[in-house]
């Protein structure tokens, strides 16, 4: 009993960690202007490098598809993206930035790659990687226990 204790006690400060860093970069993106929903959109847009289609930034950060719908949709009216048609399959669109998109783009995730490298440098890579083992143990873990996850946790 008292095993579980200290048990539950380790999972809710997993939790709070959790809730903070989800806290951590929805403030920084707040002061720079946006969401963290438009944040995670732009950096999926950026790194698909006008392949990025709506269900993949819905699936890689568990974004609900409305809510990439009304970013994309505002990202279109400001002329920061095109959606294109892909060849084989017409229900979906590729996205790409425009020339002004690809500026807003470089006004924003520059610097959130820069904090986040500083951030890596100062945990020390080793770390780093020893957090990405732990974290993918207990995704794992979890899923042989009954949790469902579809998600490669390889990335």
């Amino acid at each position: 009993m008292k095993n579980d204790i200290a048990l539950i006690e380790e999972l809710n400060r997993y939790y709070s960690i959790w809730q903070e860093t989800n806290y951590v970069y929805a403030q920084w993106a707040k002061e720079h202007g946006i969401s963290v929903s438009c944040l995670l959109a732009l950096t999926a847009i950026d790194e698909g490098g006008g392949n990025c289609t709506q269900k993949e930034i819905c699936q890689r950060w568990l974004i609900p598809k409305q809510t990439v719908n009304m970013i994309l949709k505002d990202f279109e009216n400001k002329k920061f993206v095109e959606l294109l048609p892909m060849q084989g399959d017409k229900r979906n669109k590729r996205i790409q930035f425009t020339a002004a998109g690809r500026e807003y783009a470089d006004t924003i995730l520059p610097e959130l790659h820069e904090a986040e490298l500083f951030v890596i440098q100062k945990v020390g890579i080793e770390r780093m990687r020893i957090l990405n083992e732990y974290s993918a143990l207990l995704i794992k873990l979890f899923q042989e226990a009954g949790g469902n996850n579809n998600h490669d946790t390889n990335k």
